[in-house]
């Protein structure tokens, strides 16, 4: 294979590279994209391929060898790039400063003047200020096209210290119709397990961090599997709900003190724990606005965490799954309840409606993206779903053709959902409570 050349350095193939005092080895799209030029790139790929630490790299290096570049790491929500993009920064990252403490949000370069902003198409701010050499995007596939397309604006030659500007994001494989894999003009770069040396050696076999992480992937099951496992893009078959980000994910925004609030509780410990709070807008939308979604954990101190984040809030009913033991644990504890309506396919029928988009183009459900309060490292770790949304594209029907039945598996949220629409559209009657815990 020939080798890769920009601006006078050169790289072969699994050969490995230096910066500063620390040596990588790259191999099949991790090597490619260090010397792609192209003003659109994606590499894509499923998880643990060493995707997002490819791209982070290349920022880093260009960061020590181009005078005054101007860079930007943005993924859709800022808060989820702490315990994700930005660890993984920290290990790559060399001879640069911090600014803005332990939510950074910018890294100087002293050698070569360098700043690499830090930042989310939720709170841009200095991010995409102006224009940038430079723009890495973590987890490319929560974009829509028009975030990806703005982003495309910020990265010109106007910013003057590359020749070849670029948006470069990393991504897992989603739906067959994402936009990613029908945007003309961008080049996808597919990424392999077999790319990461950390768990393949170049001969091909498992390395003990490979075992274990592709031991985990093996275990997924579905879409999940196919996507991070498989790395195809595909929908799961005999979905229940027409989910999509574009149209049920909504920006965060200030609630009015005067719209109904409510939450909704699935119980779990091994399994997660899901408590959702929602608002209710003037002409009957349903908003998502907070989550919990964590295992292991009792209930005892999930209602601290509870009473905590409602405070000051109008809570008119805490909506709950039918364990005894727990309802009585949040009520010993000053969270009152009300016991769900579990019918299951009533329930579903309920939540399709309204998920559906309206006449006025707009569904009556939606969750607000940044939601989940925190993340569970443990799930995370294992690649199950983290929050509510993350299970709606895997929950599916038992039969696809009978419908009657949904498979019980990972549907926490889905259950959570359920029990607080059944709340807000079955039998209760609201009754307006007066301001406080309730």
């Amino acid at each position: 294979m020939s080798s890769l050349k920009r601006r006078g350095w050169t790289i072969r193939p699994s050969q490995a590279i230096q910066a500063s005092e620390k040596s990588w080895e790259f191999r099949g799209a991790a090597l490619a994209i260090q010397s792609c030029n192209d003003h659109e790139v994606i590499i894509a790929g499923p998880a643990e391929t060493g995707k997002t630490f490819a791209v982070l790299y290349k920022l880093n290096r260009l960061a020590n060898e181009v005078k005054g570049l101007q860079a930007a790491i943005v993924r859709k929500i800022r808060a989820d790039m702490d315990g994700t993009v930005l660890q993984t920064w920290a290990k790559i990252a060399t001879n640069y400063e911090t600014f803005g403490g332990s939510k950074p949000e910018w890294f100087y370069y002293p050698a070569t003047g360098a700043r690499v902003w830090v930042g989310g198409l939720d709170h841009p701010g200095k991010t995409l200020s102006s224009e940038r050499d430079l723009i890495i995007v973590n987890q490319a596939e929560e974009l829509t096209l028009d975030d990806w397309e703005t982003l495309t604006t910020r990265a010109t030659l106007r910013a003057g210290h590359t020749e070849h500007p670029q948006v470069i994001g990393d991504c897992n494989p989603g739906a067959e119709s994402h936009w990613i894999k029908h945007r003309i003009g961008l080049t996808l770069l597919e990424s392999h397990h077999q790319d990461n040396p950390m768990l393949y050696t170049a001969d091909g076999q498992l390395t003990p961090q490979g075992v274990t992480d592709i031991g985990i992937l093996d275990r997924l099951t579905g879409l999940r599997f196919k996507r991070l496992r498989l790395g195809q893009w595909v929908s799961a078959e005999g979905v229940i709900y027409e989910f999509s980000e574009s149209t049920h994910m909504i920006d965060p925004f200030p609630i009015p003190s005067s719209w109904r609030r409510f939450r909704a509780v699935d119980f779990g410990f091994t399994h997660p724990f899901v408590c959702g709070w929602f608002a209710e807008d003037e002409d009957g939308r349903l908003y998502l606005y907070r989550q919990i979604y964590m295992t292991g954990r009792t209930v005892r101190a999930h209602s601290v965490q509870i009473k905590e984040m409602s405070a000051g809030e109008r809570i008119e009913a805490t909506v709950c799954d039918h364990d005894a033991e727990d309802m009585a644990t949040l009520r010993e504890n000053g969270i009152p309840t009300t016991p769900a309506t579990k019918a299951v396919t009533t329930g579903i029928e309920k939540v399709q409606e309204r998920l559906k988009v309206q006449a006025d183009g707009r569904p009556r459900l939606f969750v607000m993206r940044g939601s989940l309060v925190e993340v569970d490292n443990d799930l995370e770790t294992n690649r199950k779903p983290i929050s509510t949304e993350k299970e709606f594209p895997c929950y599916i029907w038992k039969d696809h053709k009978s419908k009657d039945e949904p498979v019980k598996e990972d549907d926490h949220g889905m259950d959570m959902t359920r029990y607080a629409v059944m709340y807000r559209d079955g039998s209760h009657t609201w009754v307006r409570k007066p301001l406080g815990e309730r």
